[in-house]
């Protein structure tokens, strides 16, 4: 007879070095929910990845030993009855042509299968339920992601500066190298903004397809997650450019660091920004033209910052904890049908 209740945690994208959106909340959840009503479970770092859907699928099940399951990385366990998931965006199936041929497939497959058979279905925007509605006829509670509090205006740029040789003022994007976050756009930006690189942070994902023609910008890489906080408080502003998101955790990262943000008028971004941030076009000239203003426009920036500030402080991942708890602790005392 099983008395440890304790919903589990599927932790399997904490275990991955990258720190998407995914990742980030899955990271946060697991170190946050209460340990008395929580237990994490996460593979071991070789199964992080491909090789982890066999995990997440088979074993996860029999470790979880009959508890609810709360998925935060887009799928869960199919033979599982009791799943709470968070999906994050319904990208892949709105898109499958960013991605490879395999993992569209892959998503085709589970995702619908996924959330209509969630015991609860999360996301994270507004604009991600109406994606979910639309395309699998779900519906969803709307919970939104948080700011850790290590990303404030006081986080120290020289660490960062030094590491990735950064010695002229900068545009940040963080974003992996992806067709979805359309870093082309910044090309254009790269060749108009004279003494003043254009940096993205992230790295390339195998299973997601490549964006070519990106000459021009700084390409870091993976940063370390410690590094983070500085990079986005010493950059002159932030940009992204995305085609698509379900919710764009960096701009509310840049915003906390007193950054200026300018991002895309698409998916949901506007959203998110909620007017703190200047918004244009996704296409290269329209992008890199909004870039520029903001570039000599010291007192938008300013302005900007300010708004930013306020409109961040609004999000912590604590707050974004208790919601996923008290949604959850409410549907396990509900009678099980």
């Amino acid at each position: 007879m099983m008395t440890d209740r304790r919903i589990a945690i599927d932790a399997r994208a904490a275990a991955r070095p990258e720190l998407g959106g995914v990742e980030r909340w899955t990271r946060e959840l697991a170190a946050r929910l209460p340990a008395d009503r929580y237990v994490v479970l996460r593979p071991p770092p070789a199964l992080a990845h491909r090789a982890g859907h066999a995990w997440e699928q088979l074993v996860l099940p029999a470790r979880a030993r009959g508890r609810p399951l709360l998925c935060p990385a887009n799928l869960a366990p199919l033979a599982h009855p009791r799943c709470a998931v968070v999906v994050h965006d319904a990208a892949p199936l709105r898109h499958p042509g960013w991605y490879s041929k395999a993992y569209a497939a892959w998503q085709r497959l589970v995702l619908p299968a996924v959330a209509r058979r969630a015991w609860r279905l999360i996301t994270v925007s507004d604009f991600a339920r109406a994606e979910l509605n639309d395309l699998l006829g779900v519906d969803a509670a709307v919970i939104a992601g948080g700011v850790d509090e290590r990303f404030t205006p006081a986080a120290d740029p020289e660490p960062a500066r030094r590491a990735h040789a950064l010695e002229r003022p900068y545009v940040l994007c963080v974003a992996s190298q992806t067709a979805r976050k359309n870093l082309g756009a910044l090309v254009p930006a790269a060749r108009a903004l004279e003494g003043i690189d254009v940096v993205v942070a992230g790295g390339h994902r195998p299973q997601f397809a490549r964006e070519q023609g990106l000459d021009g910008l700084r390409l870091l890489g993976h940063v370390d997650d410690a590094l983070l906080p500085g990079l986005y408080a010493g950059a002159l502003a932030f940009a992204l450019p995305s085609l698509y998101e379900g919710f764009g955790l960096p701009v509310l990262e840049a915003m906390a660091a007193g950054t200026p943000v300018v991002a895309a008028a698409a998916g949901a971004l506007p959203e998110t920004c909620g007017g703190a941030a200047l918004l244009a076009e996704p296409e290269g000239e329209a992008f890199a033209a909004a870039l520029g203003r903001l570039a000599g426009d010291a007192a938008e920036r300013e302005r900007l910052r300010a708004a930013g500030l306020e409109r961040a402080a609004g999000f912590t991942w604590d707050v974004t904890a208790r919601a996923v708890d008290a949604l959850l602790s409410a549907a396990t005392a509900e009678p099980s049908s």
